[in-house]
């Protein structure tokens, strides 16, 4: 159902402002995806540049502008759509990203995607805590939500738990729900958050052109008596994830 915001007065005219006009007529329309539901259409683009007394190309591009940034879906024949918005992650909690979905009544889901042993690189070693030349588990799976890919994961544990590890079976599954049914308790130690563009293979498995941003997180967990025991790497898609983080104490 399409929805026109008529508070706007006719013929909004954004030729002053210093930042291209496309992208004035973007943040105007941003703003306004509050209106709808997820499935909602917006306005035709002849509804769009009658508004704003532009010409279809520079609605397209201003439409351009949020379906890269994720907000909505052109979809051919009907319009452009509004998405659903992006899932919020505590990242404070020490509830597995799955657990804390689950109590929300959303369904996840980690599939293995790859399964090796290799030698471990020197960051991954020192992190864990390892020697030099130590070998390392690396377990990669992909984690869904309602059908949807919404993140690439890669896990990386010391070689000596590789017969805990032969219990994981290709089913996949929440690697922390499994590794707490083997009596191993993991707590989030620290998180780094980047952002970047993906690699072709990252953009082709989430399902995204690769000029959507991605969020990065490489998180350290430890066991019950702090020793260092997971390395896990996240790269999730901006456009679906957001990341809550709480500040304590005085921060410099």
């Amino acid at each position: 159902m399409e929805k026109l915001n008529r508070s706007s007065s006719k013929g909004e005219n954004l030729s002053r402002q210093v930042q291209p006009l496309y992208q004035s007529i973007a943040g105007t329309l941003r703003s306004e995806l509050v209106q709808y539901q997820a499935g909602d259409f917006l306005p035709g683009e002849w509804v769009l540049a009658e508004r704003f007394e532009v010409n279809r190309h520079t609605i397209r591009r201003a439409l351009d502008v949020l379906v890269q940034e994720g907000a909505v879906l052109r979809v051919q024949g009907k319009g452009t759509q509004v998405l659903s918005r992006p899932y919020m992650y505590f990242l404070k909690t020490n509830k597995a990203f799955s657990e804390q979905f689950a109590q929300k009544g959303i369904s996840v889901d980690s599939r293995l995607h790859k399964r090796m042993t290799r030698e471990g690189h020197q960051d991954e070693l020192r992190q864990l805590g390892l020697d030099e030349h130590s070998r390392v588990i690396e377990i990669q799976t992909i984690r869904w939500i309602n059908d949807e890919v919404i993140s690439l994961m890669k896990h990386i544990y010391s070689q000596e738990l590789e017969k805990v590890f032969s219990a994981y079976t290709d089913k996949g599954g929440s690697i922390r729900h499994f590794l707490k049914q083997q009596g191993i308790f993991l707590k989030r130690d620290s998180s780094v958050i980047g952002a970047r563009l993906p690699t072709t293979l990252e953009a082709s498995l989430l399902g995204v052109t690769q000029i959507t941003p991605i969020i990065t997180v490489l998180t350290v967990s430890r066991d019950i008596l702090g020793n260092p025991m997971e390395l896990t790497f996240s790269i999730n898609r901006a456009d679906r994830v957001n990341y809550h983080v709480t500040m304590n104490g005085d921060n410099e």
